[in-house]
């Protein structure tokens, strides 16, 4: 038996290139790799940044092929932070193959990722981000025709404590102790300030107070109530593929009503390019984006004024958002456009097809919120500065839109998501051939299935405990038997329709099992949790597997006559 004291050895001072350790590649990034140079990703992107690289002075630096593709990783691996990302490269051989860095190589560290971002402007982003809704609209990914728009909030990269005013420069500790002393308190403690601000209204006001390290943060409510500074993405979703056609970056304490106009400008232009740019690929191709634009917008009801109604209404497009309830009646003396354009959205919302784009409104955008901030790993920001996170974001709501692609190609849009797959295919291949040699190996089996109910002398017996199995069942009865289980309490189901019982002695000494008549009702607070319990055993295992059926109850079963004794491990999610 080898030691681990046994393999200590001192390293080579050289070592053959094809003696190193090589990674297979992992499947999903190999088959991102070959959509992005399918397409010419790297040679569009060269392009686009050859005026920020010199061409022979000083050290090579980071190519924007590795640049950008290492923002992607940031999201199909959920790193928040550029740090980790860098950690992650170093850490990982397939992401060393996906990136092009051979093994003689170093990995870009989190200092040449944050300076190349800085380096590349702001439009540049926004052009890669554009070329990857043209590989959306190439496969018939983007429709442009119906938009949902709604926002979140992101948490700055900055605290609370750190904001100072802005016509003094004071901090907060430093504005209280001033208020303190101005009321009498020359010395005030730490209690004194907390009572003194607690008197206090609009404490945090953005008009009077900013963050010390991050300017364009602003004080804001949080989903979960808690307040800190924060920043406001903004998505525009197609509600037919849901791909993200524009994302903007706004101060967290302005309004939907405020913001829409620019997401909704950004994304119009966006359809628009793709339509130029669909009509001069493919001339004589059947145009798979909307030829006139964005003709209906969806959102929710923090976007409804009347302003902001007909705004939208000038567009030439079709509003459907639901609208707050009014206190009284609303006065519409000098605003006879905005009352029509409320009507008029007032009727749609109201309208079948209005109800239905208010759901995939729920169901798209909401989905995009949650890949992108929850498991993209985003909903704190990193970095300071509008520029610099809407730089980070548009190229991770980017890769976003890519993993729609390989959704369509692979079912699955991260490598997670990748690995789970393909655990249910394994899983699934099992089940069928275990079934087959079931079905093969079971002699003279009749499968007929006969309506019949329980007898008062036939009972069900469950011991309660997780990790259970189905022991054995026979004609008119069924026993659960508890694995890990020593001692478990016995509860026992009977009757038509099924009440569930157990009496004291039973639940005193485990392993006594009473028939029907002899439990009594006074621990009947368990019938529910066993109810549910059996109800899904039943309906999951006995109907597929074993040719029991039931009606959504377990007030009438339908027992098979010719089940034999089976050992099988339900799923835990039977309880």
């Amino acid at each position: 038996m080898g030691t681990r004291k046994d393999r200590e050895r001192q390293e080579d001072l050289w070592v053959a290139y094809t003696d190193m350790a090589v990674g297979p590649g992992h499947p999903f990034y190999v088959r991102l790799n070959e959509v992005l140079d399918g397409e010419g990703f790297d040679a569009f992107v060269e392009k686009l940044c050859a005026r920020y690289y010199a061409e022979k002075l000083g050290r090579p630096g980071l190519t924007p092929g590795i640049y950008f593709r290492s923002l992607m990783i940031g999201y199909f691996e959920g790193i928040e932070s550029e740090r980790g990302i860098a950690w992650r490269l170093k850490d990982s051989l397939s992401l060393r193959r996906f990136l092009g860095i051979a093994l003689d190589e170093d990995t870009p560290d989190h200092s040449t990722i944050s300076r190349t971002r800085r380096l590349i402007d702001l439009e540049t982003h926004k052009q890669v981000f554009s070329w990857v809704l043209g590989l959306l609209a190439d496969r018939a990914l983007l429709a442009g025709k119906r938009i949902g728009i709604d926002a979140t909030t992101l948490e700055a990269s900055a605290a609370m404590r750190s904001i100072v005013r802005r016509d003094t420069g004071e901090s907060y500790e430093e504005f209280l102790t001033g208020l303190a002393k101005a009321s009498g308190i020359e010395t005030p403690t730490r209690e004194d300030l907390a009572r003194l601000d607690r008197k206090r209204k609009k404490r945090t006001s953005n008009k009077e107070w900013k963050s010390s390290t991050d300017q364009d943060a602003r004080v804001a409510k949080m989903k979960d109530g808690s307040t800190h500074l924060a920043h406001k993405a903004e998505h525009a979703v197609d509600l037919d593929s849901g791909a993200v056609v524009a994302v903007t970056l706004q101060a967290a304490d302005l309004g939907d009503t405020t913001t829409m106009q620019e997401t909704l400008a950004d994304a119009g232009l966006a359809v628009a390019d793709l339509v130029d740019r669909e009509a001069e690929l493919y001339p004589d191709e059947e145009p798979t984006v909307n030829v006139d634009g964005i003709e209906e917008l969806v959102a929710d009801k923090g976007y409804h004024s009347g302003e902001a109604l007909e705004q939208v209404k000038e567009l030439e497009v079709r509003t459907y958002i639901p609208e707050k309830k009014q206190a009284g009646k609303r006065h519409w003396k000098g605003k006879q456009g905005q009352q029509q354009a409320v009507y008029q959205n007032r009727q749609r919302v109201r309208g079948e097809y209005g109800k239905k784009l208010l759901r995939r409104r729920g169901e798209f955008v909401e989905r995009t919120f949650a890949h992108c901030y929850e498991t993209g790993g985003m909903r704190r920001c990193t970095l300071h500065g509008r520029k610099n996170i809407l730089k980070r974001l548009l190229i991770h709501v980017g890769a976003f839109n890519i993993s729609l692609v390989l959704r369509k190609m692979l079912g699955a849009g991260k490598p997670r998501e990748l690995k789970n797959r393909m655990a249910e295919l394994v899983a699934g291949v099992l089940e069928c051939l275990i079934n087959l040699y079931r079905s093969e190996s079971a002699p003279n089996s009749n499968h007929r299935a006969v309506h019949t109910y329980l007898d008062p002398t036939q009972f069900i017996t469950v011991r309660w405990k997780t990790g259970w199995e189905m022991a054995n069942y026979a004609t008119g009865s069924l026993r659960l038997i508890f694995r890990d289980h020593e001692s478990p309490p016995t509860l026992a189901l009977s009757g038509t329709p099924f009440t569930v019982s157990a009496s004291g002695a039973t639940l005193n000494a485990p392993g006594c099992s009473q028939v029907a008549d002899q439990v009594k009702p006074h621990v009947a607070k368990y019938g529910t949790i066993l109810t549910r319990a059996l109800q899904e055993a039943f309906e999951t295992f006995g109907a597929k597997r074993c040719g029991l059926g039931t009606r959504r109850t377990v007030q009438e079963l339908i027992w098979s006559d010719t089940c034999e004794r089976e050992n099988f491990t339900p799923a835990p999610q039977a309880l």
